[in-house]
């Protein structure tokens, strides 16, 4: 008995029909027959490597790659992609490494499974750290070829048909997964059936009981309306006869996800959206879309506001088509897409139709060029973060752009809805974004954050040495955009720890009367081997974001033959508050100049000032050789936040005397808070912006001297 018959007689009746002889058949239909040869050699070797192997529901594991192979056969896709797709759980699930792939299947194919591959040999912090990473490796397997994600999405498929397996928790957890990120990745390459199953399939392992709900609804309606919508068809296709315009109706299906986001995000209930009717008119060319459209509008009365025109300004994934809404019958809506064969093989398919249409669309780019231009992005966005940061950076990224906007050259840009001025520069080019200050919108100059509405055109005003303000990150909406900005401060703040990490070490240092300077070359060189680093600037930055402690440091420095005692004193370090990111400030006790103060090295924040009062001190006294002595450098250019607690007497306007009193002495409110004590007093806290103690003590002394007050204090913890 041959593999195949040993195959076929382990299926159970009901599922045989993803075997290997129907793969094979459906593959004579479109490949050269060595591919066919070399697709069968590949099962052959799959097979034999996961013999023995079953799923969890009871079927040979042989079964998952074939089906996987024969969803990417229906996309007509090439016989690396297949081979892959049968290989692609070898090297997790098995022995075989990529070098045996690579020596029977060729290096192609290798990389196509290794892309699609998990990363299950290595450990890590968590469940969701190994997702992220796993998720990153493949993307970034994307950029160098696209099919990675082609097979991973068919696996992804084949996994959610047969997820009732799963036990419950695991499945809601795949379930998330992939109407988080696997359709929204389909939706993103245009791969419009792929994204329909998978949001189905999803949805329905993750809410049964909703997912019930609608679908019955759905089954109803269509019953109820099927005569309804046969005489709006019949009325559509007179109208089209009638023009001269020969075209293919058809009537389209309501999938029950989207049904659901429709519900949610309109805030309608599910009636009004299944009384829905959908259609979808199929024709020549584009400019028969054109010439449709006004047939159509001839039959039903437009409703304003609700055409799109995807032919002239196409979707990021490459989808086009014209989109109408009428009211129909009794003014029931009717929704109606026009498009041609080629743009309807591409909606359905996506970046899988670049395989037969490589010409792209009008502006001369395929549809995988468009992809690929996603995917460098992507690469851009993963340098300098970490898995999850860049998971959660691709998840903003991967749902539909709905805003379009110009240049001041008429280019298009297309942006997620929300994106601001900032998003826009940074769409533009990345240096753009680090050096704007400014932006016109239609001419007028606008705040950066402003967000963008469809047919604005946006100028970026730029100057140089502009650095991106550090707030733009909490209202930018692309992912580009965010990864710049995070990757400039990064970079920003590993500039200072490096510049606070010297100071601390030559401090350090002062005890022992040495500084680096005064130290030999390879004494330093040596110590920073022994750490395990590699430079100076390693071991400086390592210093002042706290994970290296710089008296431990100074000790190993020091010569030989030194004496351990201290020589000298070191004088403590001088803080001017401009240190920007390394040095912070600890809200527990607000420190603010002329206070005592004391510094703790707190692991990757660098130094946090505290006051010497400070409550929470008590906890971190355990580590002497972590607390730095610090003083005020003067420095009237800086404000720092201050927490005061105000006890008045409940009267009316109490709030805005005590708040008017302070605005007085030109001083900041940042934040406000009021508590109810009894009947008959408050306890206002006021979180101000002072420059120091003197000016804390003005506002003291103008607010007691207030009739309401009964005590000011200021907050310590």
């Amino acid at each position: 008995m041959d593999v195949t018959s040993s195959l076929r007689s382990l299926l159970p009746y009901g599922r045989r029909s993803i075997g290997i002889n129907q793969l094979i058949d459906k593959l004579e239909g479109y490949l050269p027959p060595e591919d066919v040869e070399r697709i069968q050699a590949a099962y052959d070797f799959a097979f034999q490597a996961h013999e023995g192997q079953r799923r969890r529901s009871g079927q040979p594991y042989i079964t998952h790659p074939v089906a996987v192979a024969d969803l990417l056969a229906d996309l007509r896709l090439d016989a690396q992609t297949l081979i892959a797709a049968i290989l692609h759980d070898v090297m997790e699930d098995t022995p075989t490494v990529k070098d045996e792939i690579t020596t029977r299947f060729g290096a192609e194919v290798a990389e196509l499974v290794d892309g699609v591959s998990k990363l299950d040999q290595i450990q890590f912090k968590s469940r969701a750290e190994a997702q992220a990473e796993s998720f990153r490796k493949m993307l970034l397997a994307m950029v160098r070829d696209i099919r990675v994600i082609m097979v991973k999405l068919a696996d992804r498929t084949h996994n959610m048909r047969t997820l009732g397996a799963m036990p419950p928790a695991k499945r809601r957890a795949i379930a998330r997964e992939t109407l988080e990120i696997y359709a929204p990745i389909a939706n993103r390459l245009g791969m419009h059936s792929i994204k329909v199953e998978l949001e189905d399939l999803g949805f329905r392992s993750l809410y049964p009981r909703r997912y019930k709900v609608i679908e019955t609804a759905v089954r109803k309606a269509k019953g109820n309306q099927k005569q309804f919508v046969g005489r709006i068809a019949h009325a559509l296709e007179a109208a089209l006869e009638k023009a001269g315009v020969p075209a293919r109706i058809e009537g389209r299906e309501k999938d029950v996800y989207s049904i659901y986001q429709k519900m949610r995000r309109k805030k309608v209930s599910l009636a009004e959206i299944v009384d829905v009717y959908g259609f979808r008119i199929i024709v020549r060319d584009a400019d028969t879309c054109y010439r449709t459209l006004g047939v159509v509008h001839g039959v039903y009365k437009p409703m304003p506001g609700r055409f799109k025109d995807y032919i002239a300004i196409p979707r990021a994934n490459g989808y086009q088509s014209l989109h109408t809404t009428l009211f129909g019958p009794n003014s029931l809506p009717i929704e109606v897409q026009i498009r041609t064969e080629e743009m309807h093989h591409v909606a359905e398919s996506g970046i899988a139709a670049h395989w037969q249409y490589k010409e792209g669309d009008s502006s001369g780019r395929s549809y995988s060029d468009r992809a690929r231009e996603w995917l460098q992005q992507l690469v851009e966005i993963q340098q300098g973060g970490n898995s999850e940061e860049f998971l959660e950076s691709v998840k903003v990224d991967l749902f539909p752009d709905k805003v379009y906007v110009f240049t001041p050259k008429g280019d298009i840009r297309r942006l997620p809805r929300g994106s601001t001025c900032v998003d826009f520069a940074y769409d533009v080019h990345t240096d753009v974004g680090n050096r704007c200050v400014a932006a016109k919108v239609d001419r007028r100059l606008v705040p950066l954050r402003t967000p963008l509405r469809n047919g604005q055109t946006v100028e970026i005003i730029t100057a140089k040495g502009a650095t991106p303000n550090p707030s733009w990150v909490n209202f930018v909406v692309t992912a580009k955009a965010r990864a710049a900005i995070r990757q400039y401060l990064k970079n920003l703040k590993r500039s200072e720890a490096v510049d606070l990490g010297k100071r601390l070490l030559n401090q350090a240092l002062e005890e022992f009367s040495l500084s680096l300077r005064k130290l030999p070359d390879e004494t330093v060189d040596g110590v920073i081997r022994d750490l395990g680093l590699k430079t100076r600037e390693e071991l400086f930055e390592k210093i002042g974001l706290g994970e290296r402690v710089a008296p431990f440091v100074a000790r190993r420095l020091l010569p030989a033959d030194a004496d351990a005692a201290a020589d000298g004193a070191a004088g403590p370090l001088a803080i001017a508050g401009t240190e920007g990111l390394v040095v912070s400030y600890a809200r527990c006790c607000f420190p603010i100049p002329n206070d005592p103060i004391l510094a703790n090295l707190s692991t990757g924040r660098g130094v946090v000032i505290h006051r010497e009062a400070c409550g929470n001190l008590a906890s971190f006294r355990k580590q002497p050789e972590k607390w730095i002595p610090v003083t005020w450098q003067t420095s009237g250019d800086r404000v720092f936040h201050v927490e005061i607690k105000i006890e008045v007497t409940n009267r009316m306007g109490v709030l805005a005397r005590v708040a008017s009193a302070i605005a007085g002495t030109q001083t900041n409110i940042d934040r406000v808070s009021v508590v109810e004590r009894d009947s008959d007093s408050s306890t206002l806290i006021f979180e101000l912006l002072v420059s120091d103690r003197r000016h804390l003590a003005r506002v003291i002394r103008a607010v007691r001297g207030m009739g309401e007050v009964l005590k000011v204090t200021r907050t310590l913890a």
